[in-house]
């Protein structure tokens, strides 16, 4: 199963759309470890390109602090599932407490 994580400064960026890079997270989902980790940039920002990206770079789920509506449905559409809300900064923790079933998530913090 491979995770992208959006980073800004190494740590989860508040808003998807505007990040620096994704932290690309590959796990076993048997074992509930990381496998490997690796930071790509995305391409510009522009509606409707990072899901099709992502989906390109093998991702099954995004977690995210927040992330607009359409940009949803146009994970859902390629198949990815998304987790909202989450909390923390470093990627791999998060990622590690997703499949543990222990992520602390809160709002959406992206409101368009």
């Amino acid at each position: 199963m491979r995770y992208a994580i959006p980073v800004s400064g190494g740590k989860l960026a508040a808003h998807f759309g505007h990040c620096e890079q994704f932290a690309l997270i590959d796990v076993d989902e048997a074992t509930k470890s990381i496998l490997r980790k690796e930071l790509v940039t995305p391409p510009e920002h522009q509606p409707g390109v990072l899901p099709a990206w992502l989906a390109e770079e093998g991702v099954n789920a995004v977690i995210a602090g927040g992330m607009g509506s359409r940009a949803q449905a146009l994970f859902q559409e390629n198949r990815i599932e998304v987790v909202i809300g989450a909390q923390g900064d470093d990627p791999e923790q998060i990622v590690l407490a997703h499949i543990q079933g222990a992520l602390t998530t809160g709002d959406n913090i992206c409101d368009h």
